[in-house]
This record gives C-alpha cells, sequence and structure tokens, in this order.
C-alpha cells in the first residue's frame, strides 16, 4: 500500500521536474547561452550521446511533407499520425512556450554488419531488427537526457522543459536534421555522414534560447541501392515511404492478417526490417556500440526459427522483459516466425513445429501456420520425381 503511494509520489515529481512549458517565459537574460551549449554538448557526450545539436522550431517543410504523406495513407493503420492536429510539426503547440529542441542521437549498432547479412541468407534462423536486440531503447535515452537536463538545471537553475524519446507526436528526424545531426535519406532514415543510420534520437523541448546548428544537407546523390534492395518495394519514390508495404510496419504496427503479396518477400524477418540500412553506401562507416545495453540479449542474434516458435507466452515475456519486442505480444510475435517458418527450406522439423500449432485458439496464427504448411507442400509435391 505505503509502495504504491510512493510510487505515485515519485510519478508526480518526475511530472513536476518535466513540467510544461505552459509558463510565463523566464529572463535568461544573465546566461551566457553560447557557453552553455558548449557545456550541455559536452555533458551530453559524457552521458552516451554521439552527438548533439540544437534546432529552431520552424517545420514548415517537413509539415508539408508529412500532410503529403498522409493524403497518399501511407500510414496504413497508424492513425496516431493523424491525430494531434499541428502539434506535430509546430513544436509549441505541443509544449506551449518552447523556443529550441535539443537533439541527440546515440549508436546501437550491437555487432558487425556482415553478421547480420549472413543471417538474412540463414533461413533456418531469425532476423530480428539490430535495434530490438538489446535493452529497449526508450528507457535507456528518457533515462540519459532527463540527466542532461538535471546537469543543466544544477548550472542556471530552473527551467523548463521536456523529454521526448519516440513517444509523443514529434518529427523527430526533421528537427535532428535541422540541429546538424544528420540528413533524412532516400530510405527515410537520418544519415550521419562519419557514422551512417545506426542509431537512436531522442529530443529535450525546452524555453532555453540556446544557439541553433546548421541544418544538414542530403547528400545520397544519385545513390538508390536502399530503393532497390528494400525486399518489398516499400520506398515508393526517393523520401516517400509507403508503411503498408515496409517489413517493419507490416511485422510491428499490423495488428491483423499479413497480406498474402507480401509474406514470401519478408523471408526470415520476424521483427522489423534493416535491409535498407545494411546496404546503404554510408554505413561502411558505421561501427559496433560500445553501449552494454543495446548489447543482444538472450540469444535473439542467432536463434532458430523452430526455437523461438516453441516459447509459450511465459517464456515469451520471460525472454523479452525489458525489449522493444514487447509491443507486439505473443500473438503476433508467433504470427510473424509463422510466415518465416513457411519461407525456410523445408524439413521435418520446421513441419513438425507449424503442425503443433495448427490447433492454437488463435485464429490469426492458425491463418498464418495453414499458410506456412501450405508452402512445405507445395515444395514436396514440385520436388517428388515422377513416377516412370
Amino acid at each position: 500500500m505505503f509502495a504504491g503511494k510512493d510510487c505515485i509520489g515519485a510519478i508526480i515529481l518526475r511530472l513536476q521536474k518535466e513540467r510544461t512549458l505552459a509558463k510565463s517565459a523566464k529572463d535568461y537574460n544573465k546566461t551566457d547561452m553560447t557557453a552553455l551549449k558548449s557545456e550541455v554538448i559536452a555533458w551530453s557526450a559524457e552521458l552516451g550521446f554521439q552527438h548533439t545539436g540544437i534546432a529552431d522550431i520552424d517545420l514548415g517543410a517537413a509539415e508539408v511533407r508529412l500532410a503529403d504523406w498522409l493524403r497518399a495513407k501511407f500510414h496504413g493503420s497508424m492513425d496516431y499520425m493523424e491525430r494531434h492536429g499541428g502539434k506535430r510539426s509546430r513544436p509549441e503547440e505541443l509544449v506551449p512556450g518552447t523556443l529550441r529542441v535539443i537533439s541527440v542521437r546515440m549508436d546501437y549498432l550491437p555487432q558487425d554488419q556482415e553478421l547480420a547479412k549472413r543471417l538474412l541468407d540463414d533461413g533456418s534462423s531469425a532476423y530480428i531488427s539490430r535495434y530490438a536486440l538489446g535493452r529497449d531503447y526508450h528507457k535507456v535515452l528518457r533515462g540519459r537526457l532527463r540527466a542532461l537536463a538535471r546537469r543543466i538545471e544544477d548550472k542556471i537553475g530552473e527551467f523548463s522543459y521536456r523529454v521526448f524519446v519516440d513517444s509523443a507526436p514529434v518529427l523527430e528526424k526533421a528537427l535532428a536534421e535541422k540541429a546538424g545531426i544528420g540528413w533524412i535519406g532516400k530510405h527515410t532514415n537520418l544519415i550521419d555522414r562519419d557514422s551512417g543510420s545506426w542509431f537512436f534520437l531522442g529530443e529535450l523541448y525546452t524555453d532555453l534560447p540556446l544557439p541553433v546548428d546548421i541544418p544538414e544537407q542530403s547528400h545520397c546523390g544519385s545513390c538508390v541501392t536502399c530503393i532497390d534492395v528494400c525486399p518489398t518495394k516499400a520506398i515508393v519514390a526517393p523520401y516517400s515511404l509507403d508503411a503498408r508495404r515496409c517489413i517493419s510496419y507490416l511485422t510491428i504496427e499490423n495488428k491483423l492478417s499479413i497480406p498474402v503479396e507480401f509474406r514470401k518477400d519478408i523471408g526470415n524477418r520476424i521483427y522489423g526490417c534493416d535491409d535498407c540500412q545494411l546496404f546503404c553506401p554510408w554505413n561502411k562507416f558505421a561501427r559496433p556500440t560500445a553501449e552494454a545495453d543495446f548489447a543482444p540479449r538472450h540469444g535473439l542474434d542467432t536463434a532458430q526459427l523452430t526455437d523461438l516458435f516453441m516459447w509459450d507466452e511465459a517464456t515469451w515475456l520471460e525472454k523479452t522483459e525489458g525489449s522493444a519486442i514487447r509491443r507486439i505480444g505473443h500473438e503476433r510475435w508467433l504470427r510473424n516466425i509463422a510466415v518465416a517458418l513457411g519461407n525456410a527450406v523445408t524439413s521435418p522439423e520446421v513441419v513438425a513445429a507449424l503442425t503443433a500449432r495448427q490447433q492454437d485458439d488463435s485464429p490469426l496464427l492458425v491463418e498464418h501456420v495453414e499458410w506456412a504448411l501450405a508452402q512445405h507442400e507445395n515444395t514436396q509435391t514440385t520436388t517428388e520425381e515422377p513416377d516412370v
């Protein structure tokens, strides 16, 4: 009982610390903002961020692109992309009083990219997007950003701020581009010319009038590698992604049946897809992260599909504790693996694993299991020797 009250008290205290900027603007005339910005960048590096930049809040161009994207219905079932009015592209509407956004980058690539490429060629292994192999990035970055805010507060006293890590209507890539952290590539991910694109982004919305950075310019040139390698042709034009075709959307955001037309192209990808990053020429500069929180857990970087398909919900909950994978639930986890098993090389082990789930209580799972078994029946039929 008392622990619950303590928890509520801690939440209230945190909300007070991350107070909204509805208060009247403060007088920062006595603060040297140029010097403070230098300190913010230094503190960010100490906290594990690889790049920190400052952006203003003019996102007019990004707002137009977002409106066009929504009008084309490329967001699929992600209705939250349409909600909140202009708050996504107008930071001062989301958090009144916002003047600047402190944008940060944290690298997450857990291991050499060649290992990931080889995994995609191994149909019996499960491919999980590299960002989800370790601890949930929301928790990691949010904690570091709060620590950064505390350091600023220790230096100048109370100031207004709010922390965001992919958890609210925020155009994080457009803000990071304005902050000089990288440019939005043709695959719509952010790219840094020295480090590639394997990184997370986070933001501090604040009323501090810090000097802004010079926005980064595109360096994609004539390259269309990401467009060519996309398994489902989701990048329908440079800088334009139809999420409804994207494997990350299909295996994570999509709560329903995976359209049959995309199942073969999904291959062994059971949570997300990295192809547009794995083959991007700029990622030749990427290096594995030193951040221990992003190291693979529970052998998910080398797991076999048949083994993962055997996990009951209790095992799945144990193995995914503290992981971003939790968001899809056990049923969709199995749905995705069923598709991957349907794409695997036919073997007694694969067929037995699928057959064991054929009478599952979930109609969604059974549908995908039946499809997967049909793939192996077709394979067996076409490989049988004709009668002589």
